[in-house]
């Protein structure tokens, strides 16, 4: 069965810039019950795929809005169940983006959406991820200054944070292109 995806939708955007199509998903739910998020999601992941083989653009705009899509482990458990193998991950990282650019992000992911910019700076200066620049940069974006505070000397000791950033490789790309970072 061919689907031809209306061009001003998500799920075609998904499968252009993913290439995943999320019509394969039959709804069988088996990505919901693995997930390891699902009961503090808003939206079930197969909800999430429902939504978007809708075409709607308040279904799109409702996904985009969830919470669901910050609270995405990525841990690749509903990829490991689905018999159609929908890259669900993927389309979670390309629907964070898509939050993110167009200013629809969910109230309560507020923090999650700080560490998440907070690292893909980090990824996008040193080219790997510099803790004690990521948990300096993650403070000043949520004000949480004294939240792990005693951690921090202990993990030092151990030789587990440094405070020199890592030397950018020559193999990193400069031009990356991930989104949600610098803002």
């Amino acid at each position: 069965m061919v689907h031809h995806h209306t061009s001003d939708t998500l799920s075609y955007y998904i499968k252009q810039k993913t290439g995943i199509a999320v019509e394969r998903c039959y709804q069988c739910g088996k990505c919901s019950a693995g997930c390891p998020a699902a009961k503090a999601m808003d939206l079930t992941p197969s909800v999430i795929l429902r939504l978007l083989q809708t075409e709607n653009p308040q279904n799109d705009r409702k996904v985009l809005q969830s919470y669901t899509i910050w609270l995405c482990l990525s841990c690749h458990t509903c990829i490991t169940r689905c018999p159609m193998e929908v890259d669900l991950p993927v389309v979670m990282d390309y629907l964070r983006n898509e939050s993110l650019t167009q200013n629809l992000i969910h109230p309560k992911a507020k923090d999650i959406v700080a560490f998440h910019k907070s690292f893909i700076n980090s990824i996008k200066r040193f080219g790997k991820l510099w803790e004690v620049g990521l948990i300096a940069e993650y403070k000043l974006r949520t004000r949480h200054f004294l939240q792990d505070v005693f951690i921090a000397p202990l993990m030092v000791m151990r030789g587990k944070l440094s405070f020199i950033p890592p030397k950018r490789s020559s193999k990193t790309n400069d031009k990356s292109s991930t989104k949600g970072g610098n803002q």
